[in-house]
Parts: structure tokens; C-alpha cells; sequence
């Protein structure tokens, strides 16, 4: 989870549509990958070059193009040239810090959306943008980097399997959001599991190491949050019917996917309200730690302050108190001093002071 802002910083005073990437994953070469299909057609190729993705445009079938790389900007500016793309769109491409949101264009769609993956070895959320072009026949997808959560769909597409090889690009569109919105689902789960062990923690040993894991656990969820909070309002607009693009009959699994949408914010303000009543929790469990350890040690003070005052009477250096000629005047008055102590703990005893 890194800080978008800082990136952005290095587009001060340019002029607007300049593409420059804001990103730390621009160190591998771009790879460009075409999958093209239809009910009985099916292609998936590598290409060397950008420029061979290009008689994709306006074929019949559907065709899904997947660019992993963004920095450099020549190969952004040359799809853009010829898909007939707003040179705004395209720095927001390159400008990774975007957060979820749909722009409708007169013969396209612009979605982004950011895609998580929770390593649970190093509890940490690793965040990405994904980019959508689609049109009439085609999607273009672009990622920062080799490696995503897409795999499933292409297997899905191989196999011939299931309504994706039936459907248009509208449909992969739908496809995509939702394996997103789905690892979404996923992530939050292993934050809840997460925070009802450290619930447990707090009640049992609060210590200030459990503290810290709950605000890390807090800044992970308020990282989903402004996740997913955005998308739902792309999800929206797509879901109305904003643009021809999308058939009726796959606007109605918009409207599926705008209610997981929903049920994720849901489930996310939940675990926000448990996260901070655990940290009422801690606050409260060390209050009254400190609480009882005032009262044990405000019971013993208690209990020496009648013992004090007699100790120090006999240790004045006068001369003529009698008690000092009895034989048996240290022992009266050790067991004088013995029952106030037991006299006193029997009375804190029945008022249930302890």
C-alpha cells in the first residue's frame, strides 16, 4: 500500500493529456497478449509488437487484449491513435494513482478499477490498477505488470466453457469487474478472520504489540474502503444502461454485481465499527488493569496507615511513656498492630472492595 500522492507530484505543471507514468512497476518490457473468440472461434497468440493488435479493432468477434506495462508511453500513445482514444484517457492510464470510475465516450467505455491481492505470509495488500477500454468488439486491458487474478477467465475462454465464449466483449467486460469484485470478497474475509483473532488477543492479554496490529489492521481496511467505495458508483452507471455498448442482457448482471458491491461496503463498515470498538476495547482493558492494580495497592496503604500512626508514636524519644517499663509492651503492641491489619481486610472483605 503506497502513497499515490507522492507519485503524482511529478505531473506538476504539465499540460493536460501529457503521458507520464506515476507508477514503480515499470521495470519489465511490455507484454501484449490477444485472446479472440466466438462461439466456435477461438485465438490466443503473443504479439511482438503493438501494431499487430491493431485488425483486432473491427473484427466481428470478440477480442479481449491484455497489456501488461504502461510505462512507456509510446506504445500508449500509438493504441490510443488508433482506437480512437481522448488523449485524457490516456494519462489517466499512465497515472496510476486513479481511483475506481467509468467514463462514458461516444463508441467507448473507460473503466478503472484496482486490483488487491492479500499476501498473507507478509500480511500485506498488494494494489494495482487496471485499466478498460472496451468497445463495440473488444476490450483492452492494460496492468502494471506480469501477473494477475484473470487467469480463471482465460481457462474459461480455452475450454469453451460456460456463456463468456457466447457473449460479446460487454460480457468480458462483466467478467473481469467481477473477478475482481469476487478477490475483494476473499481479502475481506481474511481481515475479518484477522481481526476476531486479535479480539480475542484483547481481551485476554492486551498489550500494546496487539494495539499495533489492530491500526495496521485499521489502515487495510480503510485501503479497501477507498477501493471499493468509488466502484460501486462505476458499477451504477454501468448497471442504468449509460451506454449502448452493453446489451439489456448483460446489464442485468451489472445489476448482480452491483449489489456484491454493496454487500462488500456493508461488510467493510462492519469491520470498520468492530476495529474501533476493539480499540475502545484495549483502551478500556488497560484503564482497568491500571484500575486494579490502584485499588490493591490503595487497599495495603490503607491497611499500613493505622500501623504507620502506631509506629510512629513509639518511636518518639520521650522519656516517660509508661509503655516503654512493661515487660510485655512490644508484643501488646505488635498484636495490637496484627489485629487492626486483620480487622480492617475483614471489613474491606465484606463491602466487596476486593
Amino acid at each position: 500500500m503506497d502513497n499515490p500522492i507522492r507519485r503524482r507530484s511529478i505531473k506538476a505543471g504539465l499540460p493536460p493529456g501529457t503521458l507520464v507514468y506515476t507508477g514503480e512497476k515499470g521495470k519489465e518490457h511490455v507484454r501484449i497478449t490477444v485472446i479472440d473468440y466466438d462461439e466456435t472461434h477461438f485465438q490466443e497468440r503473443e504479439l511482438e509488437t503493438i501494431e499487430e493488435c491493431f485488425p483486432f479493432r473491427d473484427t466481428p468477434t470478440a477480442t479481449w487484449i491484455n497489456i501488461d506495462g504502461i510505462h512507456k508511453g509510446d506504445i500508449i500513445e500509438s493504441i490510443g491513435r488508433h482506437f480512437g482514444v481522448h488523449p485524457l484517457v490516456l494519462e489517466d492510464l499512465m497515472s496510476t494513482g486513479q481511483r475506481p470510475k467509468m467514463e462514458n465516450y461516444d463508441d467507448y467505455v473507460f473503466i478503472v478499477l484496482r486490483m488487491l491481492t492479500y499476501h498473507e505470509q507478509e500480511d500485506e495488500i498488494e494494489d494495482e490498477q487496471v485499466s478498460l477500454i472496451i468497445g463495440r468488439n473488444f476490450v483492452v486491458s492494460f496492468q502494471e505488470s506480469e501477473g494477475d487474478i484473470f487467469d480463471p477467465i482465460r481457462e474459461r475462454i480455452r475450454n469453451d466453457g460456460g456463456r463468456v465464449r457466447k457473449m460479446k466483449a460487454d460480457y468480458l467486460t462483466y467478467v473481469l469487474m467481477d473477478v475482481i469484485v469476487d478477490n475483494y470478497f476473499a481479502i475481506v474475509e481474511k481481515l475479518g478472520e484477522k481481526a476476531e483473532s486479535l479480539e480475542d488477543e484483547m481481551l485476554d492479554h492486551p498489550m500494546p504489540a496487539t494495539m499495533h496490529e489492530v491500526n495496521l489492521l485499521r489502515r487495510k481496511v480503510i485501503f479497501l474502503r477507498k477501493a471499493i467505495w468509488p466502484l460501486r458508483e462505476a458499477i451504477s452507471a454501468l448497471q442504468r444502461g449509460e451506454s449502448s455498448l452493453f446489451s439489456d442482457t448483460t446489464l442485468l448482471y451489472f445489476r448482480d454485481l452491483h449489489d456484491h458491491s454493496i454487500q462488500l461496503i456493508d461488510t467493510i463498515e462492519t469491520l470498520r465499527e468492530i476495529i474501533s470498538d476493539m480499540l475502545n476495547l484495549y483502551l478500556s482493558s488497560v484503564s482497568n488493569r491500571l484500575n486494579q492494580i490502584m485499588k490493591v495497592l490503595t487497599i495495603i496503604s490503607t491497611i499500613f496507615i493505622p500501623l504507620t500512626f502506631i509506629a510512629g508514636i513509639y518511636g518518639m524519644n520521650f522519656e516517660f511513656m509508661p509503655e516503654l517499663k512493661w515487660r510485655l509492651g512490644y508484643p501488646i503492641i505488635l498484636s495490637v498492630m496484627f489485629l487492626i491489619g486483620i480487622s480492617m481486610l475483614v471489613s474491606f472483605k465484606k463491602r466487596r472492595w476486593f
